[in-house]
């Protein structure tokens, strides 16, 4: 009979993936987060990647709440300007909180704008936890698919070291490359060309 995983095993999952999320700008991929934990924790996938987004989601739901309360003290043109984009900002964030959410983008661009707007906290909460879920599902089944195939061969320990080697180096590239003016050179190309 297979060994199932504890509850202090689970909820190590989701204060890892919530203290690695706290970290403004340099945490590190939540599909890792999900890889890393379905190949050390015997639970099910799916059980990994609602733990891994809920922590991540909590992380982040933090950030945006600092900036929702720190609205406040900012310096008045800045929020006439605030105010100005909002509307354009609230029709666009269910899919910018998303996108963000399910890929390795930095969250932040997108999420202290919305703290600072006021955003619906519900609607935040739940958008960027179901962004989060679609990438850590995905992540947890990759994790267990390298468990079951590379299991017999390699120690769960070699595995993790490797995992966690993979997580710090693609945390550096995420950090050194700009994905948002790779992504502007590409548009930029795009509209030249037609």
């Amino acid at each position: 009979m297979a060994r199932l995983a504890t509850w202090y095993e689970l909820l190590a999952v989701l204060v890892g993936s919530f203290t690695s999320n706290l970290m403004p700008f340099a945490g590190p991929s939540n599909l890792f987060i999900a890889m890393i934990a379905a190949f050390s924790v015997d639970a099910d996938p799916i059980t990994i990647g609602l733990l891994v987004a809920l922590g991540s989601a909590l992380a982040k739901f933090i950030h945006y709440i600092i900036t929702f309360f720190i609205g406040r003290f900012v310096h008045k043109k800045w929020k006439e300007k605030i105010s100005e984009k909002g509307t354009r900002l609230r029709h666009w964030a269910p899919l910018a909180l998303f996108v963000v959410a399910a890929s390795p983008l930095p969250d932040e661009p997108v999420v202290v704008p919305l703290g600072l707007i006021k955003y619906n906290p519900a609607k935040f909460f739940i958008v960027y936890f179901l962004g989060k879920l679609s990438i850590t599902i995905v992540g947890a089944y990759l994790g267990r698919a390298g468990q079951q195939s590379l299991g017999e061969w390699v120690s769960q320990e070699v595995m993790m070291a490797v995992s966690i080697v993979l997580t710090i180096v693609t945390t550096i590239i995420l950090l050194k490359v700009d994905l948002g003016k790779i992504v502007e050179r590409i548009l930029k190309r795009k509209v030249e060309l037609t």
